[in-house]
């Protein structure tokens, strides 16, 4: 991100260079060297620090990493006056306050953090709830019209956040983490859902960011960032953030020593497929971990299970589970060979979901026969993608594809696992216990779809790795607090007769948003209108009323009285601090 101001081009000789893209001209700085001493090549290191001046060759308008590799330049003073809107959304902001009273987040984050960085946090947090957006360029907008955490509301501009930003530490965020998990029962029996994601990079100093198996964009470097989410309490506990470059499977016994160091005792691990390693289940067992992990019935280590179990329980109602609408068997076996214990295997059957898979296993072979049958003449290898269902059959004197014959066995054994999916429980349990706990986990899914489509979080808009440390703090704080509001609606939504549309994340802030206090003549802001019917049913949901609606009213009314915000950031411009105007 880019600051709204210029200043001079840093004179430091050798290390200043030039990239020229489109029709701009960006300055880079080459802040090391590192040697190879294999290849016997020195490789500069360099990040970019601004973007050239058109009017003024010597000055740039720098960018964060200007700020961090040259941090005693002098800055100019903040040309922009921000001023406050007579018309501010507060519904929104009320229940965020309610929220972190009753999860106690703010306590918690006094400990780390200074009354203006705790403003700050908090604001930049509710605005990547309530506007689903994590740009630091667009927050003096928002807090144009919302009230704020800061002391006296105070509004920073985004260059002070982004300064804010690459001032917190790994201290302040792992402190938070530790207090925060350090509260909770740890003698209480409790599933955790572990899953993990990644994210694109494009920062060139970063040194999380790496090029791996990426979800989205495989010509990015990513990070990948994961998620411990207390199924029995509904709550997040702890994330990892760790390099683009290794796997989920590699990084799963690191997050169980995690959980063991935050005190964890009673616990299991709700995983899915992409977890299944010999050395992760070695390991839990070590440890005296349950473990739950959901297995594709094609999977050569559940198939002839699957197969043996095949027709003795689809149609036998005693078998079937209501609320998911799918029939389940329990067997006992070995997980591998050499294992001591047996774990339970819980079959499931959807027959569904069996039509789906065999119409696609179906469609698949047409399409692939179609094409090898009209290229045939230009064949001379069968591709690998279609060796599994086809025997080739070459014309021995053009040495090219003659004719094709099915794999008849494979073909049959893959439509007869159609439908089929297992879950392994290292615990003894019917099917039926075993699926709930599983789906479980669906809301820790929903916080990942939470974090990518409500935070704005599907990349990272920074340019230095401390930038990112610090978002994604901020970030597995929302994803706390949005968690609660979920929740909180779900369990409402439960108890209703009706299913409103309403009663969602993105629904129920939009319709607090319509929650507005006006300034009036004698500068006092009130209340614009009575609260709805519509806005009286989502506050139920948080606990609250129409009559903390018109306390919280009064209390921003307090603090944004007779205010004048232009006097205020020029006091503010000589205090003494690291990252504010």
């Amino acid at each position: 991100m880019y600051l709204d101001f210029l200043v001079k081009i840093p004179e430091v000789k050798g290390k200043i260079t030039y990239r020229h893209k489109q029709d701009s001209t960006y300055v880079v700085y080459e802040y090391d060297r590192t040697y190879d001493p294999v290849r016997q090549i020195t490789f500069p290191q360099r990040a970019a620090i601004g973007k050239r001046s058109k009017a003024d060759a010597t000055m740039m308008q720098p960018n964060e990493n200007f700020l961090k590799y040259f941090p005693e330049a002098e800055m100019p003073e903040e040309k922009e006056r921000i001023y406050r809107s007579s018309c501010i959304r507060i519904g929104a902001y009320a229940v965020i306050h309610k929220m972190l009273f009753d999860l106690k987040i703010t306590d918690m984050l006094s400990e780390h953090l200074d009354p203006r960085e705790l403003g700050l946090f908090l604001d930049f947090m509710s605005y990547s709830i309530i506007t689903e957006g994590n740009v630091a360029q667009y927050f003096p907008a928002y807090a144009y019209n919302h009230p704020l955490f800061t002391p006296d509301m105070h509004i920073y501009s985004d260059s002070t956040l982004s300064r804010f930003l690459n001032s917190l530490t790994h201290e302040q965020s792992s402190g938070f983490l530790n207090t925060w998990n350090a509260k909770r029962n740890h003698r209480e029996r409790i599933y955790i859902s572990y899953d993990s994601t990644n994210k694109n990079c494009q920062a060139g100093d970063v040194e999380i960011a790496e090029f791996g198996h990426a979800k989205l964009d495989d010509s990015k470097p990513i990070f990948n960032y994961a998620i411990a989410y207390d199924t029995t309490n509904k709550e997040p506990l702890f994330y990892d953030e760790y390099p683009g470059s290794i796997n989920d499977v590699a990084q799963l016994q690191y997050m169980l020593g995690k959980a063991k160091g935050y005190g964890y005792k009673n616990i299991g691990f709700i995983l899915d497929r992409g977890y299944f390693g010999r050395k992760n289940f070695e390991y839990m067992d070590k440890n005296g971990y349950r473990f739950i992990i959901m297995v594709k019935g094609s999977k050569k280590v559940v198939n002839p299970l699957v197969l043996e179990a095949r027709g003795s329980f689809e149609d036998k109602w005693v078998n079937h589970i209501d609320e998911y609408g799918l029939y389940g068997k329990t067997v006992k076996h070995k997980l591998f060979e050499t294992d001591e214990k047996d774990r339970y295997f819980h079959i499931y059957y959807d027959k569904q979901k069996a039509a789906n898979e065999s119409r696609d296993i179906e469609k698949n072979i047409r399409r692939l026969k179609r094409w090898l049958l009209a290229n045939k003449d230009s064949i001379t290898e069968l591709p690998a993608s279609c060796e599994k269902y086809f025997i080739p059959h070459m014309d021995e004197e053009k040495g090219t594809l003659a004719f094709l014959e099915d794999k008849i066995g494979v073909i049959e054994r893959d439509l007869n696992l159609c439908g089929y999916f297992c879950i392994i429980t290292s615990d003894k349990m019917t099917a039926k216990e075993a699926i709930r706990l599983y789906k479980s986990r669906d809301a820790s899914e929903k916080l990942y779809r939470g974090d990518k489509s409500y935070l704005g979080n599907k990349s990272m808009r920074v340019h230095g790795g401390e930038s990112i440390s610090a978002k994604i703090f901020i970030e597995f704080v929302a994803l706390i607090v949005r968690n609660r509001m979920y929740t909180c609606l779900q369990d409402r939504l439960k108890e209703m007769v009706n299913r409103p549309n309403y009663m969602n994340v993105p629904a129920a802030i939009r319709e607090l948003e319509k929650i507005e206090v006006t300034r009036q003549l004698d500068n006092i802001y009130r209340l614009d209108h009575a609260v709805t019917k519509t806005q009286k049913e989502i506050l139920r949901a948080f606990g609250m009323d129409a009559g903390n609606i018109h306390y919280i009213a009064g209390e921003i009314s307090k603090s944004l009285r007779n205010t004048n915000v232009e006097k205020e950031e020029e006091e503010d411009g000589e205090k003494d601090g690291s990252w504010e105007d």
